[in-house]
C-alpha cells in the first residue's frame, strides 16, 4: 500500500468518516493548509492530539486519523475564517515532519474500505437509540436516509460522535478497522449512559 504525504491537522476532537467538522482558523500555517487545499481539491488529516495544544507549537498527533474535504468557508462575526469539512477516509500515519511554518506534514497509508454491512440483530438496538438521538437533535441530523440504520458502519460511527464519549473512547472506535467490532464495543459503553 503506497504512502501519500498530507497536512495533518491535530485537534482535540476525532472526526470519523461521513461526520463534519467546523473550525476557526486564525494561525497563519492553517491559513496556508486552507488555502492549499482550496485551490488544489485535496484533504488535509484530522488526527486527535496526544500531546501538546491546538494552537501553538505543533502538537504530537494519533496515529489514525481521517482525511477532511472542506466543503464551505466563510468569515465568522469575529472576522476569523470559519471552515466546514467532511470526513472521508481513515488512515494511519507512518512518520511526521514539522514543516517551517510549523504545519505537520504526514506520510499516511489509507485504510482500506470497510465492508458495507447490515446491522446485526443483536445490535438492533444501537439503530434505535441513534435514530432517537437524530429525532431529538433535529434539524438535518433528524432527517437521514432511512437506510442508513441498516448500514453498521454507518451506526458506529454516527454513535461514537452522538454519545458523550471520553476522546480516547472515541479515538479506540476510530482505529477499529471492523463495523461489528464498532458496534460491539459501543454496546459495552451503552449501560453507562441510561438513566437508572
Amino acid at each position: 500500500m503506497s504512502v501519500v504525504d498530507i497536512p495533518l491537522f491535530p485537534l482535540s476532537t476525532v472526526l470519523f468518516p461521513g461526520g463534519t467538522l467546523n473550525l476557526r482558523i486564525f494561525e497563519p500555517r492553517y491559513l496556508d493548509l486552507v488555502r492549499h487545499c482550496t485551490r488544489d481539491g485535496s484533504g488535509f488529516g484530522v488526527c486527535l492530539i496526544l500531546e501538546g495544544r491546538e494552537a501553538g507549537e505543533p502538537a504530537v498527533p494519533a496515529a489514525v486519523g481521517t482525511l477532511a474535504h472542506i466543503v464551505d468557508f466563510h468569515v465568522l462575526p469575529d472576522g476569523l475564517l470559519g471552515v466546514a469539512a467532511e470526513g472521508r477516509s481513515r488512515f494511519e500515519v507512518v512518520r511526521t515532519r514539522v514543516r517551517d511554518n510549523g504545519l505537520v506534514h504526514g506520510e499516511v497509508r489509507f485504510c482500506d474500505a470497510e465492508p458495507a454491512l447490515p446491522v446485526p440483530p443483536e445490535h438492533g438496538l444501537l439503530a434505535t437509540i441513534l435514530e432517537r438521538l437524530h429525532e431529538r437533535a433535529g434539524g438535518a441530523l433528524g432527517k437521514p436516509d432511512r437506510a442508513c440504520y441498516d448500514d453498521a458502519g454507518w451506526v458506529g460511527f454516527r454513535l461514537a460522535e452522538a454519545l458523550p464519549l471520553e476522546l480516547a473512547e472515541r479515538q479506540e472506535l476510530l482505529q477499529l478497522g471492523d463495523p461489528l467490532q464498532r458496534l460491539a464495543r459501543i454496546a459495552q459503553h451503552i449501560p453507562r449512559f441510561q438513566r437508572g
